[in-house]
């Protein structure tokens, strides 16, 4: 799940990207138009800068603006500066790889295997949904963007696969799941 820290920082280069190229963005006025906590902002903002995705001016007439453009900020990085490692097993980490402290064998361990195809493709739509794709875009066309594409055969079985028939029932008789049974 994400953290509110993450959604924080994500929601704020949201608003930073609608008002790039009009100058710098007071931390102020970001908390309040977003609904995140001053302090809060203020030490995400401070990560932000520090990995190079924002730039802040101090002073009167200071602020913040993105230091990258929004179709160059990615997901998993602003998740990484903010939360660390994204990987569900310590053993599957691109950023902080360790062994885990249970398994003997990571080659033979059924759990890294069961989780390590999520976690790449989890890395991979994360690496390619952007800041940029929030910005007054439809969600629909957001979400088909990050998906993955299907494999041929899945695509072509899908193609081909056609729905099953149902009949409705008579006029008076109930609808079953099976012959001589109501549904409940």
């Amino acid at each position: 799940m994400l953290t509110h820290r993450a959604k924080y920082a994500l929601k704020a280069l949201i608003h930073l990207a609608r008002h790039d190229g009009a100058g710098v963005v007071q931390a102020g006025t970001i908390a309040e138009a977003e609904h995140i906590p001053l302090k809060f902002l203020e030490v995400i903002l401070t990560q932000l800068r520090n990995q190079g995705v924002i730039a802040s001016k101090v002073g009167k007439g200071g602020g913040h603006k993105l230091a990258k453009r929004p179709e160059d900020i990615d997901l998993l990085t602003v998740v990484r500066i903010i939360d660390g490692p994204v990987a569900p097993l310590p053993c599957l980490s691109h950023t902080a790889y360790r062994p885990c402290d249970d398994c003997d064998d990571e080659n033979a361990c059924g759990v890294r295997r069961l989780l390590g195809a999520a976690h790449e493709a989890q890395l991979d739509i994360l690496s390619r949904t952007t800041v940029a794709m929030a910005l007054d875009v439809p969600l629909a066309t957001v979400e088909k963007a990050a998906v993955v594409k299907a494999t041929p055969a899945k695509a072509a079985a899908t193609k081909t696969a056609k729905p099953a028939k149902t009949k409705a029932p008579a006029k008076g008789q109930a609808a079953t799941d099976q012959p001589g049974r109501a549904k409940v």
